[in-house]
């Protein structure tokens, strides 16, 4: 499956950082822990005071990312 990275702009893979996992520009921050932390429950205002180098549209291009993978599945 070919990856079109033209609607993610802030999401990267990059072997050296996170073993590869998708991330957020560049940074130690994976989409799956981003998913992982809204199923928990926690609110994309909280994850933005808990990670203040984040941006709203780095939550939402990972949530976007998450789910056009799952809906390929």
């Amino acid at each position: 499956m070919e990856m079109d990275f033209e609607n993610f702009d802030r999401i990267t893979q990059n072997p050296a950082v996170m073993g590869g996992k998708p991330c957020i520009r560049g940074m130690r921050v994976t989409v799956g822990m981003i998913v992982g932390q809204i199923g928990a429950g926690v609110s994309i205002e909280e994850l933005l005071s808990d990670y203040p180098y984040l941006e709203q549209e780095d939550i939402m291009q990972a949530l976007r990312r998450y789910w056009s993978i799952v809906v390929d599945l």
